[in-house]
């Protein structure tokens, strides 16, 4: 049952918030809230005044590293792409003031949606968004600071190999070559653009079979767009990814990914033609995470349904990575 005002879910005090939302003119009857599940790192919270519904966005309960969780980071981009024809949730309120609800959040609209499965028409409308958020000028936007796109690609190679060093616990043959084979050949970046950071379906709302909203922009900064479309390409490859369940290769739109890298290619203006390097970062990547997901797990600090079987698929990341650089190569 929704929270009432004299409690609310946790991190989440309802009477200051009302007091709060009330000041800006965003809530006038009794507050209730729940929580929205599915986020994986910020918690999100659907507000209801009687009449209107809200979305409030705060970091995880506890204590957390600021700059992994900057709610004015998620507000300020969301804020900025308004208008854009990439569809985001509309912001009202950024509060950076921890003393209304324990920590800083934001306020944005509640957008009508869900998850479907992904259909060729779908995923062919979201390549077309990312295609047109990496067309945007961040300048033009009033995000011209919002990164450091100047060595990104080298930062991201080294960031992730220094996450694998954190969490080594076994051999893992063929990521050591992976790693190398990404340092020694970093593409030069054709343009430094906004990039999303975890561009995939399940990042999206869907409703009438259209994207209504994308979400989950706390790891969004200027960089390479080249690595947001790899990225995503790598979760059409690894569908059950996309849901928080181990990746089996072959189980979507893999024969689909040439298509939208060529559909993507002619929106953005960008060539596609050493996206196997990009398409090797990605499966690094996501090898080193669930690597440290497992590493995590054999200590017993992390316990939960399907976190035992993530081990067995670093070793298919990996070798997926190097057919990619290996295809490129070739």
């Amino acid at each position: 049952m929704p929270a009432r005002i004299d409690t609310g879910p946790p991190g989440l005090d309802l009477g200051r918030l009302r007091g709060h939302l009330g000041r800006h003119g965003l809530a006038e009857g009794v507050l209730t809230a729940e929580v929205i599940h599915g986020g994986r790192s910020n918690l999100t919270y659907l507000v209801h005044d009687g009449g209107r519904r809200l979305v409030v966005r705060r970091p995880p309960l506890g204590h957390v590293l600021a700059t992994a969780h900057d709610m004015g980071r998620e507000y300020r981009v969301m804020t900025a792409l308004r208008d854009t024809g990439v569809p985001v949730p509309r912001t009202y309120l950024l509060c950076d003031d921890p003393e209304v609800i324990g920590a800083p959040f934001y306020v944005m609209e509640y957008v009508e949606g869900g998850l479907p499965p992904a259909t060729p028409a779908i995923e062919a409308e979201l390549t077309d968004i990312l295609a047109r958020l990496h067309a945007l000028d961040p300048s033009a936007l009033g995000l011209a600071d919002f990164g450091r796109p100047e060595g990104f690609l080298e930062r991201q190679v080294k960031r992730w190999k220094r996450q694998l060093d954190a969490s080594r616990s076994r051999e893992i043959p063929g990521i050591d070559d992976l790693f190398d084979r990404l340092a020694r050949a970093v593409p030069v970046t054709q343009r430094h653009t906004i990039v999303h950071g975890d561009f995939k379906l399940g990042n999206t709302l869907i409703a009438d079979g259209r994207v209504r909203a994308v979400l989950d922009w706390e790891m969004s900064t200027l960089g390479d767009p080249l690595t947001d479309l790899a990225l995503f390409l790598l979760y059409g490859d690894f569908a059950s990814l996309d849901t928080g369940g181990p990746p089996e290769a072959g189980t979507a739109t893999v024969s689909a990914a040439p298509v939208l890298a060529e559909r993507y290619a002619t929106g953005a203006g960008l060539a596609v033609s050493r996206l196997g390097w990009y398409l090797g970062l990605a499966c690094f990547k996501l090898a080193v995470i669930a690597e440290g997901i497992h590493f995590r797990y054999t200590q017993g600090l992390t316990v939960g349904d399907g976190f035992g079987e993530i081990g067995g698929h670093v070793a298919p990341l990996v070798a997926h990575g190097l057919h990619a650089l290996e295809s490129l190569e070739g």
